[in-house]
């Protein structure tokens, strides 16, 4: 089976080149476009208000064309990129090894010294995202420079990203290249068949309690400027004139899924809610093996108002149990017939 072999490899081989290739383009593309907007600002007579006024208009063009991934913010930090490494030969030296949420991770450092450190670790050691973004949070390199004895400190690094290996895929399914290639960003695909199967029909269900939902978006995608996060299901209540967004977990419930959960209402808060919207409204949904658990979270003072005006208008935690139950069995009965 010799030849198999030789086939598999040359298939990996063609694989790595073309996310290469993909990775260099991009990389590059951002880089002159950073390049673009600061030369263009540095031609304008208030730069300040200028600068806010052409990121704008770039921003509306491109994403009329290109489709997503060319928010302000993304443009902002395409301008950044540039403005952080100017010397083309700086990144240009390992961008063949480093994809854009690297160097998005880099620029978050403000010490030069640690800047060129991890762009030259990253690369030569071939460090995934999660391993530098772990590094950088944990001030890797300050505790380095800091210690007269470094070998207990890069062991340590070590065992602790041991676990964060290189997913042979994670490149091509980085939401900020399929936004660069213009395909969906859309991840349901790889969340198991019965959260797949529970999301789509509680959707239905909460629409047709018929109490002010309109559906917004399924598996949305929210980001800040180093991380991204999927919502499973998004809604508008224009009763309560608020954002109500849910999440659904196929295991048992931790505290972690709790936080998480505060996190994304926060965020919605932040970055999606109006300032005539109320806030918004998050819903934790845990299928365990033999029951259900239901939780809300509103992060405003006024717990009185959320149970006197939301709750009403709200699926409750017994109707959301019964709907995801009744689910469950049929699903299963459905599994059984199929056996």
């Amino acid at each position: 089976m010799q030849y198999l072999l030789q086939i598999k490899q040359i298939l990996s081989q063609a694989r790595q080149k073309s996310y290469q290739a993909i990775n260099t383009a991009m990389v590059e593309a951002y880089w002159n476009i950073g390049k673009t907007i600061v030369l263009e600002e540095q031609n304008g007579k208030e730069r300040a208000d200028y600068g806010k006024s052409i990121i704008k208009t770039i921003s509306v063009a491109l994403s009329a064309e290109f489709g997503k991934g060319f928010s302000e913010r993304n443009l902002r930090n395409f301008r950044q990129f540039y403005l952080s490494f100017p010397e083309t030969e700086i990144w240009q030296t390992v961008s063949a090894k480093l994809n854009w949420s690297h160097y998005q991770l880099i620029m978050t450092v403000n010490n030069k010294d640690a800047q060129k450190y991890y762009l030259k670790e990253a690369s030569e050691q071939m460090w995934s995202v999660r391993t530098l973004d772990r590094n950088i949070s944990t001030l890797y390199y300050q505790r380095l420079l800091s210690s007269q004895v470094k070998e207990p400190v890069v062991d340590e690094m070590l065992e602790k990203t041991k676990t964060f290996q290189q997913d042979a895929f994670e490149f091509i399914k980085n939401p900020a290249v399929l936004e660069f290639l213009n395909l969906p960003n859309n991840q349901s695909y790889t969340e198991p068949e019965l959260e797949k199967a529970l999301i789509s029909n509680l959707q239905k269900f909460i629409l047709e309690l018929g109490k002010g939902f309109a559906f917004v978006e399924r598996q949305q995608l929210i980001k800040t400027d180093t991380s991204h996060f999927y919502i499973d299901l998004v809604f508008y209540n224009y009763i309560l004139k608020c954002f109500v967004i849910i999440d659904l977990k196929t295991s048992k419930i931790t505290h972690q899924d709790v936080g998480q959960l505060d996190m994304y209402v926060r965020m919605y808060d932040d970055l999606k809610k109006q300032e005539t919207d109320n806030p918004t409204i998050g819903i934790l949904l845990c299928t365990e093996t033999d029951n259900t658990i239901a939780k809300y979270s509103v992060l405003a003072e006024n717990k009185h108002l959320f149970a006197t005006k939301y709750l009403p208008y709200l699926p409750t935690e017994q109707e959301l149990i019964n709907e995801i139950e009744r689910e469950k069995t049929l699903l299963n009965l459905m599994k059984i017939s199929e056996a």
